[in-house]
């Protein structure tokens, strides 16, 4: 068996090692794909939050096929197409208590096999490959999680072009909102809404793309923002804002910034609410609707597993549309 794991020096190592064998209440899963996401990179560059065990294997999101099953294992058989459940220990209701993760308490699964706990697995959407299956445990699940609620006559606002963000506009499409995005070229602009939105805005030419954002909305506002960036942009997407609405947290890829007033967010009546993924539950829930209307993840690019260290590099320095995956 084959795995990559992250070194010391933050840079992924190739290892070989026997395949393992399932226990009790545990499947063996050939991993057939895993997807990348901005915490991966986080972990890698040395400045997650909390400091991960030395020497482990990578990666959060996978699908692959069940090759065995332990005893009193119950939940799948020999064959079956399965998918990861980002948090481990997350089941269902609201989370009490944060266990042990992919990557930084436990093995992930950039590797050949894994072994794991049943419960941590939900079946896959049977019109999805495995390069799309995989990316759903963290980025679909927060898109749906970040835009819960939407519906007919809402509207949601969505940033950018990454994994969560595009998840977002075709979940909140699905439920029949409109879709206003933002991104950064005309190019990208034209794939949005290609995706579904009505409108995207270019934030590299409109610094003050919330004002935009207001006048596309009659001055009413949106609904719901997913907001990606954090601090650099949350300015801007409480401008955006209706009355009453709500900012969905998911991320912090603008930096963390030197604090921000709470008026202007105080004065919207507004809710600010931090995103922290899914349950299974959750997962499960949301496949029910991928499966329903048939959708499927954006691709922007698959690595082969022996050229892993290749989709990080990608990732951190590549201009991207949609999840970068690696095929095993």
């Amino acid at each position: 068996m084959q795995s990559y794991r992250l070194n010391a020096h933050r840079a992924l190592e190739l290892v070989e090692g026997p395949t393992p064998t399932p226990g009790r209440g545990q499947v063996l899963v050939r991993v057939k794909a895993t997807s990348l996401n901005s915490r991966d990179m986080v972990i890698a560059s040395g400045l997650y939050p909390f400091p991960p065990l030395p020497n482990l294997i990578q990666l959060s999101d996978a699908a692959g096929v069940i090759e065995a099953v332990g005893p009193e294992a119950m939940r799948f058989r020999v064959g079956d197409r399965v998918v990861s459940s980002f948090n481990p220990t997350w089941f269902g209701g609201p989370v009490r208590k944060v266990g042990q993760m992919y990557g930084t308490d436990i093995d992930g699964w950039l590797s050949d096999y894994a072994v794991v706990d049943e419960n941590v697995l939900v079946s896959m959407p049977e019109h999805l490959s495995f390069e799309e299956a995989a990316t759903l445990p963290c980025a679909a699940l927060t898109g749906w999680s970040a835009v819960a609620g939407a519906g007919p006559g809402d509207t949601v606002l969505v940033q950018g072009s990454g994994g969560v963000s595009l998840f977002a506009l075709q979940f909140a499409r699905a439920a029949g909102a409109r879709v206003i995005a933002t991104t950064s070229s005309e190019a990208k602009a034209e794939r949005l809404l290609e995706l579904g939105a009505s409108d995207a805005v270019n934030y590299a030419e409109t610094s003050h793309w919330g004002s935009v954002v207001r006048t596309l909305t009659d001055d009413r506002g949106v609904d719901i923002v997913v907001e990606v960036a954090g601090a650099a942009t949350i300015s801007q997407s409480v401008e955006a804002l209706a009355l009453h609405g709500t900012i969905s947290l998911v991320g912090h890829l603008g930096g963390a910034g030197q604090g921000m007033d709470l008026m202007p967010l105080s004065l919207r009546f507004a809710t600010l609410r931090a995103i922290g993924v899914g349950s299974r539950s959750d997962l499960e829930e949301m496949n029910r609707v991928v499966s329903q209307h048939r959708i499927r993840p954006v691709i922007d690019r698959v690595f082969p597993f022996s050229d892993a260290p290749r989709a990080f590099e990608h990732f951190a320095h590549g201009s991207r549309f949609g999840k970068i995956l690696v095929s095993h």
